[in-house]
């Protein structure tokens, strides 16, 4: 484990106590919208994890869901994403994660997402495999859509729920399941592992990616990211042999 990825765990599995400690407790809300909710805790992990962070690495830029901090014009930037599933979390749903990843000169070398109900930890490193608790992971065999299980994201603009819902209703009759859980960033890792085949959104955050990217190509997965306005992409993720991309 290079120094950076064991920084990465330590940080994640810091943040990931921390939002298992309050999971049952009252949580103070920041801002609501009418599809998505900003709570108290989000910024208190982020804050925990840049703490831990640049404590190690002072000269590094982070770049997170909660703002920016450390300086903004190292080669070094940290992705985070202090609870992928803030809605899961907040209604008492034990479906979200820490996300964590390391760009080096615009390049993800490290990718850590972690699960603090299930204690599920997945890594990688650019170049090398990819591994939940420590066990070397890949991508599923699959190569039929009618074999498969699929996320469908529906974002939170409508011109992207509506999409979402329109890829649902018409991937739906020619697979296995679908499903939307609320985590794009478990959702890559859990195809990463096998369980999903695929995973697609048309509108997404940077944050809640970068880590369940480099995990999942580690894990012989592919990712198609299609930029869009305001730091959002597109994304098809799969396990590079199912026809998604044809279906859509």
């Amino acid at each position: 484990m290079s120094k950076f990825l064991e920084a990465a765990v330590d940080a994640s599995r810091i943040a990931g106590g921390f939002l298992k400690d309050h999971f049952y407790a009252d949580k103070k809300v920041n801002e609501t919208t009418q599809y998505d909710i900003k709570i108290e805790l989000d910024v208190q992990t982020q804050e925990k994890i840049e703490k831990y962070l640049l404590g190690l690495y002072p000269d590094h830029a982070i770049y997170g869901e909660e703002g920016l901090a450390g300086d903004q014009d190292s080669e070094y930037q940290w992705i985070i994403d202090p609870i992928d599933g803030t809605v899961n979390y907040f209604y008492g749903i034990p479906h979200f994660c820490v996300s964590i990843a390391l760009r080096y000169q615009g390049e993800m070398i490290v990718g850590v997402i972690y699960d603090p109900m299930m204690d599920e930890l997945w890594t990688a490193e650019k170049g090398g495999k990819a591994y939940l608790n420590g066990n070397v992971i890949s991508a599923s065999s699959r190569n039929k859509l009618a074999d498969s299980v699929v996320f469908v994201g529906h974002g939170k603009s409508t011109g992207s729920m509506d999409k979402g819902l329109e890829r649902f209703a018409h991937i739906s009759s020619q697979v296995r399941k679908m499903r939307i859980t609320g985590s794009a960033a478990l959702a890559m890792t859990y195809i990463a592992s096998g369980r999903y085949d695929a995973y697609v959104e048309s509108s997404i955050s940077l944050w809640d990616i970068a880590a369940g990217q480099l995990i999942l190509e580690c894990a012989g997965g592919a990712v198609n990211l299609l930029p869009k306005e305001d730091d959002k992409y597109a994304i098809v993720a799969w396990n590079g042999l199912i026809p998604i991309n044809e279906e859509l």
